[in-house]
């Protein structure tokens, strides 16, 4: 077999190793697409919540997050807004308490991040309340905007008996560009072909960053929040798993939030997602393999394949196509030859593309009328879309060797959800 051959044959098992791994994720869209959700009946029980938002430098957006809040359809004396005013160097604190929020100033520059952030509040809250006066908390991002029926629908699936809901999550700004709308339509597509999936087949959903809740019960044991890594979310998601906790979803609660515009926050921002991943892959990886093989447990498998596989399989596959690509430069120098490598490395490129650009479609066929934007942009996005998952591979090979820390993105767009509707 000579090497064209063999590259062929590589790239076509990298190919089908990638399918038969994510296979689950094609019948969980069949789930979807044909299966009959069942309605969450109406809450026995209005439950008490807190509500905590961790906010770093966040004046521009805070008071539209907390105004839709207000407006929520649930009884006013049933929702408590804590802000964390965390490391602030602008007005974030006095705006927050003037719409009504408690506040909670924090100032550490050693303990940096959102899951500090959250402890701290979680560690006030339970010093100054009864020990049972919140049944459960709402974690947002200051950028956050509530649909007003919002905690109504998380508190139905609440009183179903989950201890951990993660809700639909939308954009304020799918828009903008085809970096905004590729994040967008990712986070969509997570919403109604891995949660909604999830849910109706009866596994575990996953946490993704900001819209969820979580009950005291789980904060007491925990005495506060105790993720800490970068991606303090999956962290969460995954130690929930192994304790055999079950993540809920609720489609009817809807969440909007800002998605970066620019190139380079992007960068930082998915720099920072994959070098969490490779932490909790890190720590808990051997731990999700374990319950795999001896409960025979497929959330555990679902959370193995969002942490792991993709990032590592595909890194290996660029490193062997590069090495094949300099070896048919540097040593064959046969035009010939690397017209034919190039093609066996474009061939497995439009592979991918098209399985992605397929499930960018999808997505934005079934959720067409959630995405505010024109028709044009739309369609264009869905083109775009591979391009933008893409962009992870370098990305990935970056977190690999360098040290990343927390940082904060900026948030712009101060909007209520009436103008994101219009």
């Amino acid at each position: 077999m000579n090497m064209l051959e063999s590259l062929n044959a590589f790239n076509f098992t990298i190919f089908i190793l990638f399918l038969l791994l994510y296979l689950y994720q094609i019948i969980f869209a069949g789930v979807v697409l044909f299966g009959k959700k069942k309605p969450t009946p109406e809450a026995k029980q209005m439950h008490r919540y807190g509500v905590i938002i961790a906010a770093r430098n966040e004046a521009t957006v805070i008071r539209e997050l907390l105004q839709s809040i207000k407006a929520q359809n649930y009884p006013d004396g049933l929702v408590t807004a804590f802000v964390i005013a965390d490391n602030c160097t602008d007005n974030t604190a006095e705006l927050a308490q003037a719409e009504g929020a408690v506040v909670y100033e924090r100032f550490n520059q050693l303990k940096v991040g959102k899951g500090y952030a959250l402890d701290y509040a979680f560690k006030h809250i339970m010093k100054e309340y009864p020990e049972d006066w919140f049944e459960a908390y709402f974690v947002f991002d200051a950028d956050n905007l509530l649909d007003p029926n919002y905690i109504r629908e998380m508190n139905k699936v609440f009183d179903s008996g989950y201890e951990i809901i993660t809700s639909y999550r939308n954009s304020k700004n799918y828009d903008s560009n085809w970096i905004s709308a590729g994040y967008s339509l990712w986070f969509l597509r997570e919403s109604k072909y891995l949660n909604q999936a999830r849910m109706m087949c009866g596994s575990s959903c996953a946490i993704s960053g900001t819209g969820f809740m979580i009950s005291n019960q789980i904060v007491k044991a925990n005495n506060g929040w105790k993720h800490h890594l970068l991606t303090e979310d999956i962290e969460f998601s995954v130690d929930s798993v192994l304790h055999g906790l079950k993540i809920g979803y609720c489609g009817n609660a809807v969440l909007y939030d800002e998605q970066p515009c620019t190139f380079e926050q992007s960068w930082k921002q998915r720099l920072r997602w994959s070098k969490g991943f490779y932490q909790v892959f890190g720590r808990y990886g051997q731990s999700l393999v374990k319950r795999i093989v001896k409960e025979r447990d497929f959330s555990s498998y679902d959370m193995t394949m969002t942490i792991a596989p993709a990032l590592f399989v595909s890194l290996f596959s660029v490193l062997i196509n590069s090495l094949a690509l300099l070896f048919t430069l540097c040593v064959q120098r046969d035009p010939e030859v690397l017209s034919v490598t190039l093609g066996a490395i474009s061939a497995s490129v439009t592979n991918y593309y098209l399985i992605l650009f397929a499930f960018g479609v999808l997505t934005t066929i079934t959720e067409w009328n959630n995405i505010h934007c024109s028709t044009g942009k739309k369609i264009l996005y869905t083109f775009t879309f591979p391009i933008f998952i893409f962009t992870y591979v370098p990305i990935a090979i970056e977190a690999l060797f360098k040290k990343i820390e927390w940082s904060p993105i900026t948030h712009t767009i101060a909007k209520s959800i009436q103008e994101i509707r219009d």
